[in-house]
């Protein structure tokens, strides 16, 4: 389907732009540091989950729309970023406490990992970082435009996926080694509500182009 030049190239071209340091990677961090290693896991698959469905969404022509529609580009972005900042407050609302490594955290995995799928389709960045990125690998002649654009973002979600759960388990090392500090459960609630926010406002204020 693809000739081997272009896969290497677009191999190559994931792996810089994964590496380069962007909210996707401040999230897994900060949930990790708050709820633990299977949190930060949950949501590193739950924001390629995202990632796959916008990689979907841009062989179906829906990214099309975001890039050519204000409105609709407005849209997404801002109910987004009300999602971000309302998790970021909720975060910043809870009372932190220092526990042992085994009590349960605040959300359970599967709660972070659904909130993790809706903060990445909530982003229209992604879509249009697709209808940008991926049209470049993508070569009618080599077979089916849709199966192309599927295997890229897979193969894009799947390398996102192995570097933020090694994220992931780096940071639940650190984690482990301050479980049980009072003045770190504070700090690490009001990071991760931090983060949260910020990066609400961060989607707030991004631009078309």
């Amino acid at each position: 389907m693809f000739a081997t030049a272009t896969l290497i190239t677009f191999v190559m071209a994931s792996i810089a732009i994964i590496l380069a340091p962007g909210p996707a990677q401040a999230l897994v961090l900060a949930r990790t540091v708050s709820d633990g290693r299977r949190a930060g896991i949950m949501t590193a698959l739950g924001l390629n989950i995202g990632t796959l469905i916008h990689a979907l969404a841009a062989a179906v022509g829906i990214s099309a729309i975001l890039a050519t529609s204000a409105i609709a580009f407005a849209i997404v972005k801002y109910l987004g970023a009300a999602y971000l900042v309302y998790l970021g407050l909720q975060a910043l609302r809870d009372t932190p406490h220092a526990s042992p490594l085994h009590s349960l955290p605040h959300s359970t995995p599967l709660q972070l990992f659904a909130k993790a799928v809706a903060t990445g389709i909530l982003n229209p960045k992604v879509a249009l970082f697709f209808l940008a990125f991926l049209p470049q690998f993508v070569d009618p002649q080599r077979g089916s435009v849709f199966a192309q654009f599927v295997v890229l973002g897979g193969l894009l979600a799947l390398l996102d996926m192995g570097y933020e759960t090694m994220l992931a388990l780096i940071a639940s090392m650190l984690r482990s080694w301050l479980a049980g500090n009072q003045r770190f459960a504070v700090w690490r609630q009001r990071a991760t509500g931090a983060v949260l926010i910020g990066l609400g406002v961060r989607l707030a204020l991004l631009r078309r182009d």
